[in-house]
């Protein structure tokens, strides 16, 4: 069985998040890059001028949702106050994932 592009696209999901909290100055962009090489989800993660993490995820549907779960919490010294997942239309630009 082959599958057509469009199947595959179904399965592949964007999504666009802003964490906000203690995110800056605790690893968590680097945490996010190692926990996307995991995953096999590509994108991209950098801090904002406001004090917030912002980040692209695309990949499969389930790892894109393991990532987002993940930076609910993020890692050990931050403290996550609150997260928003802004689900965008898959687009496939990315061969790996950076810290912008």
């Amino acid at each position: 069985m082959v599958l057509n592009e469009e199947a595959v696209k179904r399965e592949k999901i964007r999504t666009h998040v802003f964490v906000s909290g203690r995110v800056q100055g605790v690893y968590f962009r680097k945490s996010t890059k190692k926990k996307a090489k995991k995953l096999n989800v590509f994108g991209w993660v950098r801090n904002l001028s406001d004090g917030r993490v912002e980040a692209i995820f695309e990949g499969e549907e389930n790892m894109v949702e393991q990532i987002i779960d993940w930076c609910k919490k993020g890692p050990v010294f931050a403290k996550v106050e609150d997260m928003e997942a802004i689900k965008e239309e898959y687009k496939g630009e990315f061969s790996g994932f950076e810290v912008l």
